[in-house]
């Protein structure tokens, strides 16, 4: 493609890019659409899923690649995105939201918080909102949100409590989600980028983001459990399902299969091949398995392919308003833009840059994270809590608008963590 004809796919790239982003703060619009032409009520329908937004957005550029570079262009463009990351989000979303691996993590978070003397459900919000995003460092950020919006979706947010509570919770849990993955190199998306080029080990991740990180999570955890600790405090505590008690055996098969995908998340041939043994291994045990989330991964697979394909034209504009900052205006220029982008993508950008100094990356990191609970797009593990939270919104919609938010003030908190620790 000659220079003029990829500066032309550039400007409409960018202009869907900014489409898209209207396009989710619009869903709502689409869905009125349905309700007033039901003729036409399930093509709105689809345009008013989150997930499906960026995807589609995604088909229109492709198409105009294809009108204004020719099919080489268009096919060349397509193969040299790296689709790994939302077939690993596809694959650790199904398996984390097992039976057994559920049934596990709610053991878990029932033993610790039986220590907590607080009354009705706050205990166990308190421990899913602080515990679980801290558990992804390890497990990885998909399968923490995957495990944190299962729990709330069906033991506490199932019962009658308010939209104020319901959107906090939501702030809340999207930014520890993101902060939260930052005590080990491999966990969140925008470390992933540049741990190894970097030579960031667990140990710098720990003294230099995670301990910041750690205590911002746990102050956002308490300080929403006390704001509604009037409502939580009047919920029964959830106790633990009446279902057949599953195996050990059968939970240590599925942690081999979460353990498994995650040791080899850079490597979709393998990590793929795990996943479709634990398929035929969950259908040879139906009695201990409930439907898996199949539909939900893959539209949450599908929204960040197609981040994958509008984001990588986003360099020419992107790059130049990182490099032009300094180490305070970075932090606070990544974290408004990861609002708009996904944050992996600003320090994958970043990383393409020689001779940045200490200070710059790690701001610009922290900076990344932070914003990464603002809006669905922000982070990479946020259209799974959207897909599996929403059914507990009304009109099964989470807002974009009330999920920002309700995101600023533990964003706050995660900003004062990082500048002022």
């Amino acid at each position: 493609m000659n220079p003029m004809s990829s500066h032309i796919v550039e400007l409409i790239a960018t202009a869907l890019f900014a489409v898209a982003l209207i396009h989710t703060f619009s869903t709502r619009l689409f869905e009125r659409l349905a309700d007033s032409h039901p003729r036409h009520a399930g093509i709105w329908h689809l345009l008013g899923e989150v997930e499906v937004v960026f995807g589609f957005w995604a088909m229109v550029l492709m198409v105009c690649i294809f009108v204004v570079g020719g099919r080489d262009e268009a096919t060349a463009y397509l193969d040299s995105r790296n689709f790994t990351e939302p077939m690993f989000v596809f694959a650790i979303m199904v398996i984390a939201a097992s039976r057994p691996i559920l049934e596990f993590a709610g053991t878990l978070v029932r033993s610790v918080a039986r220590y907590l003397p607080l009354p009705g459900a706050m205990p166990e919000y308190f421990v899913v909102l602080a515990l679980v995003p801290l558990l992804g460092s390890f497990v990885t950020e998909p399968a923490a949100m995957t495990l944190a919006a299962l729990m709330l979706r069906d033991r506490l947010l199932c019962a009658p409590v308010s939209s104020s509570l319901k959107y906090a919770t939501v702030g809340v849990l999207f930014v520890n989600i993101s902060i939260g993955g930052t005590l080990t190199p491999f966990a969140a998306p925008p470390v992933l980028m540049v741990a190894a080029k970097w030579n960031w080990d667990i140990w710098f991740m720990m003294s230099n983001l995670g301990w910041k990180a750690a205590s911002a999570v746990v102050i956002n955890a308490a300080a929403a459990m006390l704001l509604f600790r009037r409502e939580l405090g009047q919920l029964a505590s959830p106790s633990a399902r009446s279902e057949a008690e599953i195996p050990p055996a059968m939970v240590l098969a599925h942690l081999l299969f979460l353990v498994l995908v995650v040791l080899f998340a850079h490597h979709a041939k393998i990590f793929m091949g795990v996943f479709m043994f634990f398929l035929g291994f969950s259908a040879a045990y139906p009695r201990h398995q409930n439907p898996l989330i199949l539909r939900e991964a893959f539209l949450v697979a599908f929204f960040l392919a197609g981040l994958v394909v509008l984001g990588g034209l986003q360099q020419w504009w992107l790059e130049p308003l990182l490099m032009g900052m300094d180490e305070n205006a970075v932090f606070f220029g990544a974290t408004a833009l990861t609002a708009a982008t996904d944050n992996a993508a600003l320090t994958y950008l970043a990383s393409l840059v020689e001779g940045l100094s200490e200070g710059f990356k790690i701001a610009l990191v922290a900076g990344a994270v932070t914003g990464g609970g603002l809006t669905v797009i922000a982070n990479a593990p946020n259209p799974a809590g959207v897909a599996i939270l929403r059914e507990r919104f009304p009109d099964n919609t989470v807002h974009p608008l009330g999920l920002l938010l309700a995101a600023l003030p533990p964003t706050i908190t995660a900003v004062l963590a990082f500048r002022l620790l």
